[in-house]
């Protein structure tokens, strides 16, 4: 398996904030994280990204074990992520931006420059390269995000809530672009709120609700289920569904 978490586990004192979670992923695929504030789903995340380390249980990506590893050991093994808070180098340019995640693999500045460029290029930003980073807004920021992580060279990217606090228009280039990524077969798990992304997007939706995983599969029939619409959707998914 490309990726797989088993039974994780991740308890702050005597609450699980999440309580024996497990997904697995195919490569090329993408994978759906939805769930209510409070739900587990964003903490889960980070153990998959190597930002928080598991109580207990197991992650394996590409045949190792990253359960305890660093945020730059998934790096370095192919995993990238955005944050649902751009973080961004205000004082740097964007080029300069991308090109702290093209160092990873490039360590000669040219080199580093030549894929950063190409990698703005990829994500629209190229009209941008030499702008502060501080100038762009929400929409820049996001994609900027998108690109530094590109710049790994990834196999799999986390993106996390990366489309939130965009305009519908601009929701709508940002799936073309997360398409985009993927059709460079690269896999991409996405936490979301905006239940149109991920029946947009997603092959498959993972349902969390007081950290637990309460189900999975085909986004549209995540909808259907009855303990999704009670734990989480409610009027909300008639409204997506209209």
């Amino acid at each position: 398996m490309f990726l797989e978490a088993k039974d994780i586990v991740k308890a702050f004192g005597a609450f699980r904030a999440v309580d024996g979670a497990d997904i697995s992923v195919a490569e090329n695929e993408i994978v759906g994280l939805i769930g209510p504030n409070g739900a587990g789903k964003s903490t889960f995340f980070n153990c998959l990204a190597g930002d928080a380390e598991p109580t207990s249980g197991t992650i394996r990506f590409l045949d190792q074990d990253l359960t305890r590893a660093t945020p730059e050991a998934h790096a370095r093994l192919g995993m990238a992520r955005t944050f649902q808070v751009p973080v961004t180098f205000e004082d740097m340019t964007v080029l300069q931006n991308v090109m702290v995640g093209a160092f990873l693999r490039h360590p000669h500045r040219t080199d580093a420059q030549d894929k950063s460029r190409q990698v703005l290029e990829f994500t629209g930003l190229a009209h941008l390269a030499g702008s502060p980073a501080r100038s762009l807004g929400t929409p820049g920021r996001k994609r900027l995000e998108i690109a530094r992580a590109l710049a790994t060279e990834p196999r799999l990217l986390l993106l996390d809530e990366a489309l939130a606090g965009l305009t519908p228009a601009e929701v709508r280039l940002a799936i073309d672009l997360v398409r985009k990524i993927q059709q460079q077969g690269i896999t991409i798990i996405i936490v979301e709120h905006i239940m149109e992304v991920i029946l947009s997007l997603a092959e498959r939706a993972v349902v969390f609700h007081q950290g637990k995983v309460i189900a999975k599969g085909a986004p549209r029939a995540v909808v259907d289920d009855p303990a999704v619409v009670s734990a989480y959707l409610g009027h909300h998914m008639k409204r997506v569904r209209m």
